[in-house]
This record gives C-alpha cells, sequence and structure tokens, in this order.
C-alpha cells in the first residue's frame, strides 16, 4: 500500500548564504512513519535554490557563497551594467540568474527510516538576495 505526505517548511534565511535544513525534514518524515519511499522538495521562489552539500565543514558553504558572488555580481558592479532588471536592487536580477543555474527541487530517497544521504550531505537552501527572507519550500513524499 502506498501512502503521501505533504507539507511545507517555512525557513527564515539570515541572507546570503546556505541554510541548513536537513533536520527539519527529517523530522518532518519521522513523524510520517514512512521508512521506505521518495520525498520531493521544491522552493517557491526564484530568487532562492535548494542544494545537497557537504555539512561537515563550513568552509563549504563559505566558499561555495563566495564563489556564487564572483561568478555573478550584484548588478551595482560595472561587469553587470547590461542587466536591465534592476528596480528591485542590485541584488534581485543576480538572485535570479544564480537560482537558475542551481537546483529549484530535490529528489531524496527514503530508506530504512530515513533520508538516504551521504554521510557528509545535508540540505541546504541558498538564499541568492542581500537580506533575510522567509523562504517556502513544498514537501512531498510518497512512501510505502
Amino acid at each position: 500500500m502506498t501512502s503521501q505526505h505533504q507539507t511545507e517548511f517555512r525557513i527564515r534565511t539570515k541572507g546570503p548564504g546556505l541554510t541548513e535544513i536537513t533536520s527539519d525534514v527529517a523530522a518532518w518524515l519521522d513523524g510520517t512513519g514512512v521508512t521506505e519511499g521518495l520525498v520531493t522538495l521544491f522552493i517557491r521562489h526564484t530568487s532562492a535554490s535548494l542544494l545537497i552539500q557537504e555539512n561537515a565543514d563550513p568552509d563549504v558553504q563559505r566558499d561555495l557563497s563566495h564563489w556564487l558572488e564572483r561568478l555573478v555580481p550584484r548588478a551595482d558592479d560595472p561587469s553587470m551594467r547590461w542587466l536591465t532588471h534592476v528596480t528591485e536592487g542590485p541584488d534581485d536580477m543576480p538572485a535570479h540568474i544564480k537560482a537558475a543555474h542551481l537546483p529549484v527541487s530535490l529528489q531524496i530517497p527514503v530508506g530504512d527510516g530515513g533520508m538516504r544521504l551521504g554521510t557528509w550531505q545535508g540540505i541546504y537552501v541558498v538564499e541568492h538576495r542581500d537580506r533575510p527572507h522567509e523562504r517556502r519550500i513544498s514537501a512531498y513524499l510518497i512512501g510505502a
């Protein structure tokens, strides 16, 4: 017999960078009683992303954030003068570009009562805007 569960996480970010949500997702999964299945996460925003990445060394998250800043600078950087969507601030269009390059949904297998993540893997919301935001992530679990 197949079961289905849905929820929405509201995650408060601190501004640009990675916010780990692994424990939030794990706690919800524990409450469903599902031991085998697949969970899908989808972020409902166009200026933030989801990512599975190393959660052991915080330098990894810092380096990823710095790489993204170098890859797509703010709109007030001279190299970005070609941007036309600037009415929402110099961080807005670069945030959309970053979100276009990173995933907005993730699928994670569930087995033996938990997510089948690797030893050092964690689930993150990647905030691309300059200030804190509340981000909404829809979660859908189908399981046995």
